[in-house]
């Protein structure tokens, strides 16, 4: 049952006041043993946070996928640097001569701008050669490990299409709040709506109206992938001809096993330009999930990009101070 639980939390967690309650008439326990048996999984760190998951673009900031060229000796000391940067969420070792792997988001209203501000961490961490591979089409990102081991092999992919509408201060307020860790309790959002002077039906109209809006992609349990037991996670990088590229994204989006698809630049040092994510729990099974991918886009020009180590994960915190103080920390030592 706890895999079949996780399943659930990882699509969409319940809006409403008393959300494991509702979970708990679903699964048929008592809600204080739901509680308990996740409090559990969280102890144990297999769940890492439950709160709304934004998208960083549709909120304004600028981000990119970057690759370093770092000798192996000098590869923790420049993770350090690279990691005081309150945009880098997630900053990995990979097995290639670009060997430290980073995404990295500036604010709407940062003063360096997403090149500049790598250009100032590659300074800072004296790096000659990297590469800044932003996205051009997204075609897929939705990290849901399949816990219970009856995920089809293939699923429909729809980008939806959101309304416009113009953020407002409680809009703001309620994604400061909300993206952060809830906690395992009979009315997880009465905090939120304390601090915000609201009530629920308030909460979760915003709450829908920013998913609506594209603002936010749902709100949902995360999982630590290796405590998970996915420890076979690989960047797949993929050489498609430009013509072919659209078509290519879009199928190897579907298979499930796939959690993020992008469309990035080639460069004269880097011929990839098709991005996936693939999580096993094994190599093989990794393995051959790629090589059936392969077999369907047919091609052999292709690389998989194991993590050797993680250096970061975390999700970005939106609407904070540490990206100005970061970027006058970093302006007033360049004109020192």
């Amino acid at each position: 049952m706890t895999q079949e639980l996780l399943a659930t939390l990882q699509k969409n967690f319940p809006l409403t006041s008393k959300p494991f309650e509702q979970l708990a008439n679903e699964f048929n326990i008592p809600q204080q043993q739901l509680l308990s048996l996740l409090q559990e999984q969280k102890d144990a760190g297999v769940i890492r946070q439950t709160s709304a998951i934004f998208d960083t673009k549709r909120l304004g900031y600028t981000s990119s996928l970057v690759a370093f060229k770092v000798d192996p000796s000098r590869i923790e000391e420049v993770s350090k640097i690279i990691n005081s940067h309150p945009g880098v969420s997630h900053n990995y070792e990979r097995e290639h001569e670009f060997n430290l792997w980073f995404t990295i988001a500036v604010a709407p209203d940062s003063k360096l701008g997403l090149d500049k501000t790598v250009q100032a961490l590659a300074k800072m961490c004296d790096i000659e050669h990297y590469i800044i591979l932003p996205t051009l089409k997204l075609f897929k990102i939705a990290v849901k490990l399949d816990t219970t081991g009856k995920a089809k092999k293939k699923e429909k992919v729809n980008l939806a299409k959101h309304k416009q509408i113009e953020l407002t201060q409680l809009h703001r307020d309620v994604i400061k709040l909300l993206q952060y860790d809830i906690e395992f309790t009979k009315e997880p959002f009465k905090p939120a709506i304390e601090q915000l002077g609201i009530d629920y039906d308030t909460l979760f109209a915003v709450l829908n109206e920013l998913k609506e809006a594209g603002y936010m992609r749902r709100f949902a349990t995360i999982l630590n992938h290796r405590r998970a037991g996915f420890s076979a996670n690989a960047m797949v990088v993929w050489e498609i001809e430009d013509d072919k590229a659209q078509q290519a994204g879009a199928t190897a989006a579907e298979f499930s096993a796939v959690s993020h698809c992008y469309l990035r630049p080639k460069y004269d040092n880097w011929p990839y330009n098709l991005f996936t994510m693939i999580h096993g729990k094994t190599q093989d099974e990794t393995n051959a999930v790629i090589a059936e991918i392969a077999q369907t886009l047919q091609t052999d020009s292709y690389r998989p990009l194991y993590s050797s180590r993680e250096f970061k994960k975390q999700r970005i915190e939106y609407f904070i101070p540490a990206f100005s103080e970061w970027e006058e920390q970093y302006l007033q030592g360049a004109t020192q």
